[in-house]
């Protein structure tokens, strides 16, 4: 359960991040996948993370610290087509070097809309994230909009699309900020990777 959350810092430069001195958890997806509203839902405030109706808004790396003692990352969505290639660009290289460089990086939440067959994109993705050994886990969003059978449907879809290049596949997990769902998953799923560390 998390106690404390609070915002830190915003930059787009990797270098002025916090100091790596305790474990990071970051949240990545395409733009508006729910990202911040997943983030204000986990840490049960509802203005932690800025939720836009515009997608493409958040174009920064934002760093909350919680409970003192890890930090969460919301980072920049990708694969928003309207905005210009320099800006796509330049966010798709903050982006990289982030991952790549955050040596306290402890995992990489993927977001993905339920509600969608398999993205391009999202694979994509995800295979490069594998290629450079960046541990990960995958958090369906939007569950809310579908049912059970549904949901499973979805799941077992994304699953054997990466089953052709994967030979084990990372945490799945499933969510959605409107009734909580996935909450008491990925904050234990937290937990026990920080606990491990010790």
């Amino acid at each position: 359960m998390i106690k404390q959350a609070r915002f830190l810092i915003s930059n787009t430069d990797v270098k002025k991040c916090p100091a790596p001195d305790r474990p990071e958890y970051a949240f990545i997806g395409r733009s508006n996948v729910g990202k911040s509203s997943l983030i204000n839902m986990l840490v049960g405030q509802k203005s932690l993370a800025k939720v836009s109706v515009r997608p493409g808004k958040t174009q920064l790396i934002n760093h909350f610290i919680i409970d003192e003692s890890w930090y969460l990352v919301d980072l920049p969505g990708y694969g928003y087509a309207k905005i210009a290639l320099s800006v796509k660009e330049k966010f798709q290289k903050l982006i990289s070097r982030y991952i790549l460089d955050r040596e306290n990086l402890y995992c990489l939440f993927v977001l993905i809309d339920i509600r969608h067959s398999p993205q391009l994109i999202d694979i994509e993705f995800i295979t490069w994230l594998g290629e450079n050994n960046i541990p990960f886990a995958i958090v369906f969003t939007k569950a809310d909009k579908l049912g059970k059978v549904g949901i499973e449907k979805n799941v077992a879809a994304y699953t054997k699309e990466m089953e052709k290049v994967w030979e084990e596949m990372p945490p799945i997990l499933v969510s959605s900020s409107l009734n909580g769902l996935g909450k008491d998953e990925i904050i234990s799923f937290i937990e026990n990777v920080n606990n491990a560390d010790k």
